[in-house]
């Protein structure tokens, strides 16, 4: 995760969509003749940041319960008083499909802007079958109506809903039994190269138990869903061993995972996604021990956990700061950690993340001659344009005069 493979004067070709070669710039110029330059003027060129983990699809906001929190009241507390996940329930059952169209996609302008090129979306929401699956159908409409790429997960237990308070293996059986299969039917065919709709479960006090998630996980396995699981945020309930033996692409959060758990997921081949926005939103001290993980030769990746209650961020650049400054890793480790390892955290890892012939040209321009101004310049975005599939999606205000 140390290793950039930084080239000085260097230059990406690009055709079709797909990088081509890359290598200084003298090499890509006497091997190829381009129809079009653009010209970063000694500028930092870097692939498009890939977000491993989001809550993208809600509709309403919790600025009340920040307020809240800030007064000393905990993220439990606030659940248990019928807000937290609850309230964002209650909006988006409310919301149209549209009106959930309308709300995500300012988020999506704000982490293009940001240099996001690809994020992971999860529904969770609803938690019905109708909810959940017109989440799932918002997803698939943004992802066709503006440039981020989005790769959608099935969260229809993030939570216990209302309805079923004190029956919560009645709900269980309601996912397994009817979500899992309609949500199935729902999602669309996956594109080329691409891993088809996770299925995800917030295992945690307060949330799902370990029964409970191995329950969900195991059906949504033999319905050929790849699957992901919260684990380890607030208590260390065994999730991540569990995504282990599971053979999950990733476990997320792991604010509480030991060690134990953490060979247990690097002898699997399970991607640790940290989340380092939402101990900050939730104005806790703990952060996932990243040293630790990389150390144990378990691949980090990174994400904002962009949500309406705990982490209400677009930036993965901000996520890099926090990372460094908190989870002790290097800005080099948190610049792969949003690029080639969230990849592959989401099952996208032989076609992004990476500056590399073959790869999908998802590329940035940074107004910095210096990739590790991404985490020590923090609070603005230094991203000047944005290249996806090799079509310019995105350029600053502030972008230099280019040929």
């Amino acid at each position: 995760m140390a290793e950039l493979g930084l080239v000085s004067a260097g230059a990406v070709a690009v055709a079709d969509g797909r990088i081509v070669a890359t290598g200084t710039t003298s090499e890509i110029r006497r091997a190829l003749s381009a129809s079009r330059e653009i010209d970063a003027g000694g500028r930092v060129v870097l692939p498009g940041l890939v977000d491993a983990h989001t809550h993208l699809v809600f509709a309403g906001s919790r600025q009340d319960e920040f307020e809240r929190r800030i007064g000393g009241a905990t993220y439990l507390e606030i659940m248990a008083a019928g807000g937290g996940i609850m309230s964002s329930v209650r909006a988006t059952r409310s919301a149209s499909l549209e009106e959930l169209i309308d709300q995500a996609l300012p988020r999506l302008q704000r982490m293009l802007a940001h240099g996001t090129t690809t994020a992971e979306a999860k529904t969770g929401y609803g938690l019905n079958t109708a909810d959940e699956v017109k989440s799932l159908q918002a997803i698939r409409r943004l992802n066709a109506s503006q440039p981020i790429e989005l790769v959608p997960t099935f969260l229809g237990a993030h939570a216990v809903p209302e309805e079923y308070a004190g029956r919560d293996d009645d709900y269980v059986e309601l996912i397994v039994k009817e979500m899992l299969p309609a949500i199935a039917k729902a999602a669309p065919p996956p594109a080329p190269g691409r891993p088809g709709l996770f299925c995800d479960v917030f295992c945690d006090d307060g949330a799902f138990t370990l029964e409970q998630t191995r329950r969900i996980l195991s059906a949504a396995g033999a319905l050929a869903m790849p699957l992901k699981v919260h684990a380890d945020e607030f208590a260390h309930l065994g999730a991540a061993r569990l995504a282990a033996e599971l053979g999950a692409i990733s476990a997320d959060h792991l604010l509480r995972t030991p060690p134990e758990d953490v060979a247990a997921m690097a002898s699997a081949g399970v991607m640790a996604v940290l989340l380092p926005g939402t101990p900050f939103g939730l104005g806790l001290h703990e952060y996932a021990d990243a040293r630790a993980m990389i150390a144990a030769g378990l691949p980090v990746a990174l994400g904002t956990d962009l949500n309406p209650g705990t982490c209400y961020c677009e930036s993965l650049p901000m996520m890099m700061a926090l990372a460094c400054r908190y989870m002790r890793m290097t800005p080099a480790e948190a610049l792969a950690a949003c690029t080639v390892n969230a990849a592959c955290a989401i099952g996208c890892g032989a076609d992004l993340g990476r500056l590399q012939a073959g790869y999908a040209a998802d590329l940035l321009i940074l107004d910095t001659d210096d990739y590790r101004q991404l985490a020590y310049h923090f609070g603005s975005s230094l991203v000047q344009t944005v290249i996806k599939r090799g079509q310019v999606v995105f350029e600053s205000p502030q972008a230099w005069k280019r040929t």
